[in-house]
């Protein structure tokens, strides 16, 4: 039971699925924790919140509002109490992302090549050539190794019935790794005999996996093909993460007026002079990247680029046109590739979808849309998006019009009860609803997925939208070693 005056104060909220606490008591794998920082004084607390904001301070753990008037950069808002998951629970969650991960990528190269989905009548054409995530000039290009998917962002949400849930693919460029790997090493300074206690399974390997499959992609057998990881420049609201993971994999960070094309090969630019480049993993979107081919006013990119990607002279990390199959209409029929491309049943549930594209669900929609989420199908970052149950009559009706001009892209999902996690706001617990992105790496050698993930918090009270640009936070997440309970 629970007497602690840190914990008595905790109010779980009815018809939500808590993490830490079942009925008044704490869930088992919670256990060890509860025990540990019960008796600790508040002021202890405080210090190690006090200690978490200034570690982040000085690391310069930052992202971008680009709407916010404080300036560029804000510290990238952390809770102290870790978000804690069974070891059996992560299996499954493993199994499921890679099960959905295999299906995804064939799905990508079906879809630039034969289309036999399409021609099986299993996923409408029209949806597909709809997407403007879809790009013609991938149709019949050969990625190496046949993976498009290299890092993968999954979003899973856990319902009031305690299932998780894919809530999305990201497959473009994910973000958050960094903030992931940053949220353990201050865990590991707040809480250091914690960790190996309760066998918490480690995240560090994540840029030592990403790097392996990186030079895995290399098509010049040579001991030490270059790797540059192609950023967009400082004003990026990610750029903290682009410098980390460089860093980390100790490799070139560059930007695209560092790279040239000379005969349909990629090279950088070096005190030396020029070096050829065999992998490029970008965090530059499809269309900046090559100006000869997309936006022809991109600055961001290299012209050539798109050329030499096609003729095999150099690998890029993701493979371009992914978007396709992380539009959040696809998503809806994730479910139907997996048992069509592996003849499996899915491991992992998704939200029911509906398409505004068709006509008797939209008027569904619009009846219920007290009830519903309407998301724009190709935006990101929890923008273009509007939540019934908080929306007002006027934001509902902008909406609708927006949605009767322009169907195809918005869908419609029921409201999920995100769960909620103690979070530690003002020197008291209090409930905060949460989401979790772990992180699968896709190389030659198959599909890594190290333990944990990054826990996103909606640290407004009652709030849904877990986004850094929406306000959100994020704690380290710890995945149980298999004997600890």
């Amino acid at each position: 039971m629970i007497e602690n005056s840190l914990l008595t104060a905790y109010q779980e909220q009815p018809n939500i699925w808590d993490e830490m606490f079942h009925q008044n008591s704490i869930r088992p794998e919670y256990r060890n924790f509860v025990s540990a920082i019960e008796n600790l004084p508040n002021t202890e607390l405080a210090r190690k919140d006090e200690l978490a904001r200034k570690l982040f301070m000085s690391q310069g753990v930052t992202f971008t509002v680009y709407s916010s008037g404080e300036g560029i950069e804000k510290i990238f808002p952390f809770d102290i109490i870790p978000r804690i998951i069974q070891h059996a629970e992560w299996l499954h969650i493993e199994a499921g992302i890679k099960q959905r991960l295999k299906a995804l990528n064939l799905f990508l190269k079906d879809i630039y090549h034969e289309q036999f989905i399409l021609k099986d009548g299993l996923i409408p054409a029209a949806l597909i050539y709809s997407c403007p995530q879809f790009l013609r000039e991938m149709m019949n290009v050969n990625v190496p190794h046949d993976i498009y998917t290299h890092i993968a962002g999954v979003d899973l949400i856990r319902n009031s019935d305690g299932e998780f849930y894919v809530l999305e693919d990201n497959l473009r460029t994910p973000s958050g790794v960094s903030y992931m790997l940053e949220n353990r090493s201050i865990t590991s300074r707040l809480y250091p005999d914690l960790l190996p206690k309760n066998q918490v399974q480690p995240v560090r390997k994540y840029p030592e996996l990403l790097f392996r499959n990186l030079m895995d992609l290399a098509d010049r057998h040579i001991s030490a093909p270059t790797v540059v990881l192609l950023s967009p420049g400082i004003y990026n609201s990610a750029y903290y993460e682009h410098a980390t993971l460089a860093r980390l994999m100790g490799i070139e960070l560059v930007q695209g007026s560092d790279l040239v094309v000379n005969n349909h090969y990629v090279f950088m630019k070096t005190t030396k002079g020029l070096k050829q480049v065999d992998v490029i993993y970008r965090r530059v979107d499809d269309e900046f990247l090559d100006p000869l081919v997309f936006r022809p006013d991109s600055a961001l990119g290299v012209p050539g680029m798109y050329a030499a990607y096609r003729k095999g002279n150099v690998a890029i990390v993701n493979a371009m046109g992914n978007g396709v199959a992380d539009d959040k209409a696809v998503y809806c029929y994730v479910p139907e590739m997996i048992r069509y491309y592996l003849n499996e049943e899915p491991i992992l549930k998704t939200v029911p979808t509906y398409q505004m594209s068709d006509p008797d669900l939209r008027k569904m929609a619009f009846e219920r849309m007290d009830k519903m989420v309407i998301k724009k199908t190709n935006e990101s970052g929890g923008y273009g998006m509007l939540i019934g149950s908080s929306a007002t009559e006027q934001q509902m009706q902008e909406f609708r019009e927006a949605i009767t001009q322009d169907p195809r892209s918005f869908i419609a999902q029921p409201i999920i009860s995100l769960s909620s996690t103690p979070c530690y706001l003002n020197g008291v617990l209090q409930p905060r609803r949460v989401d979790l992105r772990p992180y699968a790496l896709y190389g030659p050698r198959g599909i890594d997925i190290v333990p944990g993930g990054l826990t996103r918090v909606a640290l407004q009270e009652g709030s849904l939208v877990v986004n850094s640009s929406q306000g959100g936070g994020s704690k380290d997440t710890w995945v149980l070693g298999p004997d600890t309970h």
